[in-house]
């Protein structure tokens, strides 16, 4: 996970940043899917709040749908072998809006039990969420105030935001 977050960083440039307070996690994530649930969300609406998330969904039982620009869903089906990656909240502020965030959810599309196993890179424990210095100058002015991941966290979860609309509440006005 850390050798694909330092690529991302040098494809910005940037070739001497420490991930080391970044925690990550690790979760399994099952589904069980009955004819009285097909057509309805198994995962709402949302965006992860970390940086990464690398995914092993189910190969079998589809239902993972990513959320077009325009505001329609692409089912992203079952791939035998594949990991998927996905970026959160964090990678957004992190790269000053370079990488975006991805609005995603998981829909009940048959019977059975659906399995994934995600692992996160989160954001820092102490240290401040904030795009470095080198991603900001007069052609990308910083874009969100910086935070604590912990306070990020809460605000999403206390505001029951969860599409990456927190994100709003630290933008910062130009």
């Amino acid at each position: 996970m850390m050798d694909i977050v330092h690529k991302m960083g040098e494809g910005l440039g940037l070739f001497n940043i420490s991930f080391e307070d970044w925690p990550c996690q690790f979760r399994i994530n099952k589904y069980h899917f009955t004819p009285g649930t097909i057509g309805s969300p198994g995962v709402q609406l949302h965006t992860d709040s970390s940086f990464l998330t690398i995914l092993q969904d189910d190969e079998i039982i589809g239902g993972l749908e990513v959320m077009k620009r325009c505001g329609t869903f692409e089912a992203v089906d079952p791939c035998p072998g594949t990991l998927l990656v996905n970026l959160g909240d964090i990678a957004t502020v992190w790269s000053n809006e370079r990488f975006l965030n991805v609005k995603h959810r998981v829909m009940c599309k048959e019977t059975g039990v659906r399995v994934s196993i995600a692992s996160f890179l989160l954001g820092p424990n102490e240290a401040l969420v904030e795009a470095p210095e080198e991603l900001v100058d007069l052609e990308h002015p910083r874009l969100f105030v910086a935070f604590k991941y912990k306070e990020y966290r809460s605000l999403r979860v206390s505001n029951k935001l969860h599409s990456g609309e927190a994100l709003h509440r630290l933008r910062i006005e130009s």
